[in-house]
């Protein structure tokens, strides 16, 4: 696989990890320092994110691809915007379908891409 391929693909794993509750694969693919910025604002620590997932506080019950664009590598570094209509269940609230846009950034160490931090809005 190319970069570009790997970069991709590794957020594609991403949404299916959440989806499918896989908070191994999530661990393979998320840098320890990783932070996922809420539309809220608030930015989240990758082990508490996974927490939440795991114990039914973030519920990601489905995701459908609709976009993957502006993907941008720079030797150790890449980036991309992925638009995915995901449903959820968050922090105690209904069931509800978000347009969720992410801006996803990547470091490739020893050979192995990893995302390093995730932004997300609606589009």
């Amino acid at each position: 696989m190319t970069d570009k391929e790997v970069i991709i693909q590794l957020y594609r794993d991403e949404n299916t990890a959440m989806v499918q509750k896989n908070i191994g694969r999530l661990n393979e693919i998320l840098a320890d320092g990783m932070t996922l910025t809420h539309m809220t604002g608030y930015v989240q620590p990758k082990f508490e994110w996974i927490d939440q997932i795991q114990n039914d506080e973030m519920q990601y019950l489905a995701s459908q691809e609709e976009a993957i664009q502006d993907v941008h590598i720079d030797g150790n570094q890449a980036s991309l915007v992925g638009q995915n209509r995901v449903q959820a269940k968050i922090w105690g609230g209904g069931e509800h379908t978000w347009p969720l846009q992410m801006r996803m950034t990547y470091h490739k160490q020893a050979g192995k891409w990893r995302i390093t931090s995730q932004v997300a809005s609606t589009y």
